[in-house]
């Protein structure tokens, strides 16, 4: 007996289940999909959840909404009884995915995507209704491959709400768990810098598990956030503006994930914010008071580089010799110098502020941003520092027009040499005040007004102070051979400073498809001819000279100059797609290749995708070598790319006939083959030109 009840209640839990939603599972490949039904049964007027259930083999993934490379899970060509509605899907937070280079937002493993479906009020308690639907994904591990199945789901309506289904439960709380919620107004902040994005929020309980996913595929993808703690008890996350992406974009969305959560509870914010200017933030007094001493001592110190130490006296007895003996006018003219330096601190510190006004990409950073005007830059300070090494002498023009201006009588020269001094102290002013100027620039504009006005105060206070007590000029160092011991020793500043403005140029040009070392290579040779320029000029065109030797030196030292300039400058590292030969791609067709081989043509061809990580990286590594293109080049190598991007049944149907169903796959056709040589997935520079000589013969 006991035998037969077990019988009877398996026989009845076999039974299909009236009540319960129930579908299939269908699969394609490397994954499994379902349509499922958040609750056992739903009622009349009731909005639920269901869900595309995906369940991937192990390594594989499907993507998000947005994505560089790959595309996102879809579903189409729904099939709904009159009167259901279902909403889009409900993407919840992916994770980051690392792949040769790439970084995407994916699913892996189990996960359910989530949407809303309204049931009429109409629907009739006791019957049950069918939804089909067409799923549509990317399934990718190291080869990417397009998956799409057929799903239908029956809906059970009773005259009350189910309870939830016990099958799904886990994922659909997963799935409501990584939903995005709207962040708190005013709490989070957006604003564009040059090429920098800054998104500043509240600090989580977690903050080093923040992760923002952009939905715009407007910034470069980290795999770990850059994260920069606030004193106000909130968090700056800091990106860098993709140049292949949406560059122009003007807001920043996407989804902002912290694990545990805020103090709200939501561990998903949703972000939405227009991408305005960097706030000015308020300075405290004492803090503000900190960066006028530091600018005051910044400003004083620049007296003590060796182009302004030496002309302090000189200019003080100017002022004595000017106003004889009468202690006012030597402080008048003391007053009249600092005037000078003041005007001109003014004028420098009205042009930034403009600029910085005028717009983010017209700011100081901005031009750092740019590799033509780093390079110059670089350029600028490497001659700088050959001219602080002895290795030529400049601006002996210069201080001639500037002693015309300063010996003019009265308060005039007093004047021109407080702007003469300024203009002398300006390219040393980087090393000593870069902590005040980058406040200054960051303030507004009236207390920017006033840091400048400390760095010029500190600047003229050693001349107005000795005007007032020109007797404590004697106690000044004289000039002499170690003021030319300590310029050459402050010289190797400035070619740290180089060596670091090369390094932030080749961090600039890694990015534009048609950088190489090459590029590099010709920065550091550039420099190189700039210094023969500048031994030329300085061993031919000093003022001892006879005038036809000291001519022919500066036309001759010009022309190696703008010739090394020229080799240098990273313009070229952006006119070739492809590297420094340039290579052109046919579209491919359906037994063209076959038709280029008969004609005896080399044919190579490449089945890709944009979505496609491993086509991307393959071309990468094998077109940027010069010597695959200069055999392309030099054997008239026919190139045919077939693009999948879309789908194609062209291209399908090609990839069908080799036994292959997915991206990368590459043939090489040749005179010598009887058959296109099969390349293998991950490719490099030698695997191709061993193929090339294979098809041709030329193997040795």
């Amino acid at each position: 007996m006991q035998r037969l009840r077990s019988f009877f209640w398996l026989f009845l839990f076999c039974l299909p289940i009236s009540g319960i939603a129930s579908t299939d599972a269908a699969r394609d490949r490397y994954v499994e999909a379902q349509l499922v039904l958040e609750k056992a049964s739903v009622q009349p007027g009731e909005t639920v959840w269901i869900g595309l259930r995906l369940n991937h083999d192990d390594k594989w993934h499907t993507y998000w909404k947005a994505s560089a490379t790959g595309y996102a899970t879809s579903l189409i060509n729904w099939d709904l009884p009159d009167g259901f509605e279902v909403g889009e899907i409900l993407w919840p937070a992916p994770q980051p995915y690392y792949f040769e280079g790439y970084i995407e937002y994916v699913y892996e493993n189990e996960v359910i995507l989530p949407l809303e479906l309204t049931i009429p009020a109409d629907a009739v308690p006791g019957e049950t209704y069918r939804i089909s639907v067409t799923a549509d994904w990317l399934m990718c591990e190291k080869t990417c491959i397009p998956g799409r199945v057929d799903l239908n789901l029956d809906v059970p309506v009773t005259a009350e709400s189910g309870n939830l289904d016990s099958r799904w439960q886990a994922l659909f709380d997963d799935a409501r768990r990584l939903q995005p919620s709207p962040a708190p107004e005013g709490q989070v902040k957006a604003w564009r810098q040059g090429n920098q994005v800054v998104l500043e929020v509240p600090a989580p309980q977690n903050p080093d598990s923040l992760y923002f996913f952009d939905e715009q595929v407007f910034l470069v993808a980290q795999m770990e956030m850059n994260i920069r703690p606030q004193d106000d008890g909130k968090v700056q996350l800091l990106f860098e503006v993709d140049a292949a992406g949406v560059g122009s974009a003007e807001r920043l969305v996407g989804d902002l994930y912290t694990e545990g959560g805020w103090e709200s509870g939501s561990e998903v914010w949703k972000i939405d914010l227009s991408l305005g200017e960097a706030p000015l933030a308020p300075v405290e007094t004492p803090a503000f008071i900190w960066i006028l001493v530091i600018a005051f001592l910044g400003g004083l110190i620049l007296n003590l580089m060796p182009c302004v130490f030496p002309v302090l006296g000189i200019k003080i007895m100017g002022f004595v010799n000017q106003a004889g003996s009468d202690r006012k006018k030597v402080i008048s003219h003391g007053l009249v110098f600092t005037a000078g330096v003041m005007a001109s601190f003014w004028l420098l510190a009205a042009l930034l502020i403009l600029l910085r006004s005028g717009g983010q990409e017209l700011g100081w950073g901005f031009q750092l941003q740019s590799p033509g005007f780093v390079y110059l830059l670089a350029v600028f300070l490497f001659l700088f520092g050959l001219n602080m090494s002895g290795l030529f002498e400049v601006g002996q023009s210069a201080v001639g027009v500037g002693s015309n201006l300063t010996a003019k009588s009265g308060f005039p020269g007093s004047f021109f040499s407080g702007v003469l001094a300024t203009v002398v102290a300006t390219p040393c002013a980087a090393p000593f005040l870069a902590p005040a100027l980058g406040v200054a620039l960051a303030l507004p504009a009236f207390s920017s007004m006033v840091v400048f006005t400390a760095i010029a105060a500190g600047l003229a206070f050693p001349y107005l102070f000795l005007s007032a007590f020109p007797s404590l000029i004697k106690m000044l160092p004289k000039p002499g051979a170690w003021m030319e011991s300590f310029k050459q020793l402050m010289s190797f500043l400035l070619y740290g400073t180089v060596g670091y403005l090369i390094w932030v140029l080749v961090g600039q040009l890694t990015e534009p498809a048609g950088y190489s070392a090459f590029s590099t290579l010709l920065v550091f040779f550039s420099l190189v001819v700039i210094a023969i320029a500048a031994w030329a000029y300085g061993r031919w065109g000093a003022f001892y000279r006879e005038q036809k030797v000291r001519y022919t030196a500066y036309a001759a030292s010009a022309a190696i100059l703008i010739g090394g300039v020229y080799m240098g400058y990273p313009q070229f590292a952006y006119s070739l797609e492809d590297g420094e030969t340039p290579i052109t791609w046919q579209s491919w067709e359906p037994g063209k290749a076959e038709a280029l081989a008969e004609e005896g043509k080399i044919v190579y061809v490449d089945f890709t995708a944009r979505w496609c990580v491993t086509c991307q990286t393959n071309k990468a590594a094998v077109f940027s070598s010069s010597e695959v293109r200069n055999w392309i080049r030099d054997n008239e190598v026919v190139l045919l790319i077939a693009d999948w991007t879309n789908q194609d049944s062209r291209i399908t149907q090609a990839l069908a006939v080799h036994g292959r169903s997915a991206v990368p796959f590459n043939l090489v056709y040749g005179p010598e083959a009887d058959e296109p040589e099969v390349l293998p997935e991950l490719l490099t520079p030698g695997i191709v030109m061993n193929s090339f000589r294979r098809v041709t013969g030329t193997q040795p």
